[in-house]
């Protein structure tokens, strides 16, 4: 599973890359979509790669996320007594289902798009205009998604 995060915000932004961004959901700075590792999905995060960041997303840091970020209608949190309802003893069973199939989010009504802080200290040294392999925040980096989500909860 990936997790896709929007770093700049939509002033001259061209068209065709404002579109593909809003089809993967990422409609505004610091939010956050979980998507599915497919070749479609990939070539759209590498069109916007220089607005957004992504990597896949590890087990541990998808339960945190749940549980301090995940949002249901309404802009309720999500609460362990309501994945109880729907027989989901905890945050780490929702995680692990959920990297299995990313369909729960909709059948458990929760929203697919986390609202995030901008992270803790900052970005990369090199800030939000250079790509992630020249020390930026720009693009794929991998495994290291899971530092960058840890200082934005």
């Amino acid at each position: 599973m990936i997790a896709a995060i929007r770093v700049r915000g939509s002033v001259h932004v061209r068209e065709e890359i404002e579109t593909t961004l809003r089809l993967l959901r990422l409609t505004r700075a610091n939010h956050l979509v979980l998507l599915p590792e497919k070749e479609d999905t990939i070539r759209m995060l590498k069109k916007a790669k220089d607005y957004i960041t992504w990597g896949e997303i590890n087990k541990e840091t998808l339960e945190k996320l749940l549980e301090k970020r995940a949002k249901l209608p309404g802009n309720k949190k999500l609460t362990p007594e309501y994945l109880k309802k729907h027989s989901i003893k905890s945050f780490s069973e929702l995680a692990e289902k959920l990297q299995k199939e990313l369909k729960i989010l909709e059948k458990l009504n929760i929203k697919p798009v986390f609202r995030m802080r901008p992270p803790s200290k900052g970005y990369e040294r090199r800030g939000i205009k250079k790509s992630f392999v020249v020390g930026g925040a720009l693009g794929y980096r991998g495994k290291q998604i899971n530092n960058l989500i840890e200082r934005m909860l």
